[in-house]
């Protein structure tokens, strides 16, 4: 690894999700996966940026900052996501980011990816670019919903035939938010052709590596998520 090799995490600027009857669900990304992905990266050397559409602050869910629902290490989190408010404040503007800069895209999850990242034109041309310049790509949980914005002009899905994992259908369901979801993440990946894969067990750590892509399960596969990305860039450094 360079010591000036950087890695640039997408985080979603929607601080809700609109329901299929219009409704609003509060919403942003999901701490653990931000906080356990960036940190693992920082501690592994690598300098990280941020980005998010037009530059927008991100939203942390408060759902992951309560013991309720972000489990114990929630209060960990938060007390992460203070120590780096300064960066989370001002991250780049997604329309503006240089590919080429980057060894690795990652995208964290929390249901704001699928309000905006999943139809976000930048985000599409980020992955387009990464993609075709051989970079790691790596996402977790609702975090895939943004690789869905990488179609092409007749269609086809950029990541179509590619084995990939997300949140699943049945974990929507167990978390409540199923039944009135405009579309469920792991079936869209299965109608635009991906192989989608889910672990045994539900909420358990879960994540496939293909090539140079990394897909990480739920929340509980943040680290897995991470150390995945880690583990590719090291086999082609």
């Amino acid at each position: 690894m360079n010591t000036t090799d950087t890695i640039l995490i997408v985080l979603s600027a929607a601080d809700h999700w609109t329901r299929t009857d219009g409704s609003k669900y509060e919403t942003g990304y999901w701490a653990e996966e931000f906080v356990v992905i960036h940190e693992k990266f920082v501690q592994a050397g690598y300098r990280v940026d941020l980005a998010t559409p037009g530059g927008v602050e991100p939203t942390a869910d408060w759902r992951s900052l309560d013991v309720q629902y972000g489990g114990e290490e929630a209060p960990r989190y938060a007390a992460y996501l203070d120590g780096i408010a300064d960066i989370l404040a001002r991250p780049l503007v997604l329309a503006d980011v240089d590919v080429s800069r980057y060894v690795a895209v990652v995208i964290p999850g929390g249901h704001g990816p699928a309000e905006d990242l999943y139809r976000d034109a930048d985000m599409a041309r980020v992955l387009f670019e990464a993609e075709r310049s051989g970079k790691v790509i790596g996402s977790v949980c609702h975090g895939p919903a943004a690789l869905l914005s990488a179609v092409r002009e007749d269609g086809s899905w950029l990541f179509a035939g590619r084995r990939v994992t997300g949140f699943s259908d049945e974990e929507e369901i167990a978390f409540g938010t199923a039944e009135n979801a405009p579309w469920l993440l792991a079936s869209r990946m299965r109608e635009l052709g991906g192989l989608y894969e889910h672990g045994a067990e539900d909420w358990k750590p879960f994540a496939i590596t293909d090539g140079k892509l990394v897909t990480g399960q739920n929340p509980a596969s943040s680290a897995l998520t991470a150390d995945g990305v880690l583990a590719v860039l090291a086999r082609t450094a």
